[in-house]
């Protein structure tokens, strides 16, 4: 994609991200030996190094450390990023363990650090004149001064007719503050990706016909991301398209979601029909969990 298609603006974390692999289950109190491995992540970093190397114009905009801010955004540049990176000179970057299981599926221990403090000065108004579209990671949601920032900036990219999508993350930050509240913190957003899980954190059901008359007048779109499943496209009047998923090796979980939501994102942008956006995004999403970490190689 050009220049020409306008940017897309990701709000979000940059993490760390320590992937312990175990041989077996956790011994509590002993020793157990695992593969571990040390890789940039955080969710909203993901999706704009997904969406770089897919060839959409990207900005990343998110607090750091200040000592780490010179090779981070080295590293994003390498995936042609534009990395907004606020240097925070008290707090560290963000730090993320995640322990993945036997089957592929991941337990998250997190330390945001510098990502509690992005505020509504570090947000890039003035990118808004060449952008087509804002993604907000909703871990700028879950602590006060990133979600003042994010929503903040989200207002403004409305008020001059730019969409605003919203990944809702994490199932246990939702549970934790509200569905009632992350609902009305992203009412009148354009789209809700959303897994499984968080998509029953939502809307209190298991039922997508049930969660869409929860989810549906939220948003203009919800796309919900079911893992072996597939994915759906939903709307108030309930599911308008649903796809499966190629059956796959699962190595790790950590970033499909990611993948899938930008790979829909850069495929829409691109002029794409709803279909081809839904598969794009799964065959993303697929090819994520083939490998170890959330960022393509």
């Amino acid at each position: 994609m050009s220049e020409t298609a306008g940017r897309v603006i990701v709000i979000g974390d940059v993490m760390t991200d320590v992937i312990v692999i175990p041989e077996g289950p956790i011994v509590r109190g002993s020793d157990r030996r695992a593969a571990i491995t040390t890789r940039p992540g955080g969710s909203g970093a993901n999706q704009a190094v997904w969406l770089g190397s897919m060839g959409t114009p990207v900005s990343f905009v998110a607090r750091v450390g200040a000592r780490d801010k010179p090779h981070l955004e080295a590293y994003l540049r390498g995936f042609h990023v534009d990395p907004v990176l606020i240097a925070d000179p008290v707090k560290p970057s963000g730090i993320l363990v995640t322990i993945v299981d036997a089957d592929g599926e991941r337990s998250f221990l997190t330390d945001r650090g510098a990502n509690l403090d992005l505020s509504h000065s570090d947000m890039p108004v003035w990118l808004l004149e060449e952008t087509r579209y804002v993604l907000v990671s909703g871990y700028s949601l879950f602590a006060d001064k990133p979600r003042h920032a994010a929503r903040w900036m989200a207002g403004e990219a409305q008020a001059r007719g730019i969409p605003v999508a919203v990944d809702a993350a994490s199932v246990g930050f939702v549970e934790e503050v509200g569905a009632g509240k992350f609902l009305e913190w992203t009412r009148g957003f354009s789209t809700l990706f959303a897994n499984e899980d968080e998509a029953v954190a939502l809307a209190g059901t298991g039922d997508v016909e049930a969660q869409m008359r929860v989810l549906g007048p939220n948003y203009g779109r919800v796309v919900v991301k079911l893992g072996a499943g597939g994915a759906a496209v939903c709307g108030e009047d309930g599911v308008t398209l649903r796809l499966p998923a190629p059956v796959v090796n699962v190595v790790d979980t950590t970033g499909a979601g990611d993948a899938f939501a930008a790979a829909f994102v850069s495929a829409e942008l691109g002029g794409a029909e709803l279909e081809t956006c839904l598969r794009r995004g799964i065959a993303a999403g697929s090819a994520a969990v083939t490998k170890v970490g959330g960022q393509p190689e």
